[in-house]
């Protein structure tokens, strides 16, 4: 009986092993998402866009609006989607029937079908031109949580806002991050909101912004995730050895300033741009595509922070493509990993893979080779049976 056991316990582990084999590990990463930008005047159409998505084997999308045919084209798909109420109307959201109706006609219609996950109020609201804002951002948060309760669909969508490092005081070293003071009263409001519906705090970190500003005092190996010696936080005695973990972890800090020490981060942004003006020191292509390329490897490592190892960080990359109509330094127009034709801006481990309809790209680390293309269904199924047949025969020949 033992050794029946054993003969069945080796057979499901090299047909385990052969399955693995066969589909590929490394299929998607669960914490790894994009930003779907659309300032542009020449981007493919959404359903192209949601093609292009799947060949990726990407589950996780951002935009920055509730676009009609974004949400109808991501219909029946695999990719969850977190959508944005744009700054100009968060006023108006602050009254609790103008809340329903936005809720009722932008998100109700396309849900169950469309898998919108998260609803971002406004877009780096706390440190944008417009300071009056920042008083209608927490109820119109509390509203459109209540109106997705009242009309039964809240049960998987989280209420949250994204915010740029700017809202912090101080962030290095990590352990000495703090919200501005001038923001910390309403920062209180927000926080109390996402620790009661349990939602993430979002903020969008970008290392080359810091890199940018000071070329000489900071090491791009350790902006680019590439191996250096990184920096030791001298009151937690936490290694870094990159400037993204370090940002995320100076708002954790900072947030445990303020009494709220569960609440978890994300990375709503981040990215490199690949071409910049002459005063954009490290906008480049080589730079753009190792930061993406490193930051890919590191996700689907499923790491965590210095300061929060078990809990992986989830991530959004900026951005899918390059929008030419973004205003502002060239920069702004070069953080897309694709141009609009849907051709790579750059190669970010992205291996192009073809199938007997039509080519398929899937995520792998720049070390990883390709095998062959993805299997179809009854390849899938072919796969296994010929697995499950060599098990069984192996199983017969061991003693």
């Amino acid at each position: 009986m033992v050794t029946l056991i054993k003969r069945i316990i080796v057979s499901y582990i090299f047909l385990v092993l052969c399955l693995f084999a066969g589909t590929g590990f490394f299929r998607g990463v669960a914490s790894f998402g994009i930003n779907y930008g659309q300032v542009a005047n020449n981007l493919p159409p959404p359903d192209k866009v949601m093609e292009l998505l799947s060949s990726l084997r990407l589950t996780k999308a951002r935009i920055y609006d509730t676009n009609p045919q974004v949400l109808t084209s991501f219909a029946n798909s695999n990719v969850e989607l977190i959508v944005t109420v744009e700054n100009e109307i968060l006023s108006q959201l602050g009254d609790p029937q103008q809340a329903l109706q936005w809720v009722s006609t932008r998100i109700k219609p396309y849900v169950p079908d469309t898998k919108i996950t998260g609803i971002q109020v406004g877009n780096e609201v706390y440190s944008g031109d417009d300071t009056a804002l920042v008083q209608y951002l927490v109820p119109a948060m509390v509203n459109i949580h209540n109106a997705l309760a009242q009309l039964g669909i809240g049960s998987n969508i989280h209420v949250s806002t994204p915010s740029s490092l700017a809202v912090l005081q101080e962030s290095y070293p990590p352990s000495a991050g703090s919200f501005k003071s001038e923001i910390s009263g309403i920062m209180t409001q927000l926080l109390n909101f996402l620790s009661t519906t349990k939602s993430p705090f979002w903020i969008n970190a970008y290392p080359y912004f810091a890199y940018k500003d000071n070329p000489t005092g900071i090491s791009l190996d350790y902006a680019l995730f590439n191996p250096n010696a990184g920096m030791v936080d001298p009151n937690t005695h936490l290694h870094y050895d990159n400037m993204m973990y370090a940002q995320v972890d100076a708002v954790v800090f900072a947030m445990a300033k303020l009494g709220f020490n569960g609440i978890e981060v994300r990375v709503s942004e981040t990215g490199w741009p690949s071409k910049g003006d002459l005063n954009e020191a490290g906008a480049t292509v080589i730079n753009a595509a190792t930061y993406n390329r490193n930051l890919l490897r590191r996700q689907m490592a499923n790491e965590g922070t210095p300061l929060r190892p078990r809990m992986r960080l989830e991530v959004y990359l900026f951005a899918l493509f390059n929008e030419d109509m973004k205003p502002g330094p060239t920069s702004e127009r070069n953080y897309g990993l694709f141009q609009p034709d849907e051709s790579m801006a750059y190669n970010v481990g992205l291996s192009a893979l073809s199938t007997t309809s039509s080519a398929s790209i899937s995520l792998t680390s720049s070390a990883a080779k390709t095998k062959g293309a993805p299997m179809g269904y009854r390849s899938l199924v072919f796969w296994m049976i010929l697995c499950l047949v060599a098990s069984t025969l192996f199983v017969r020949t061991t003693p």
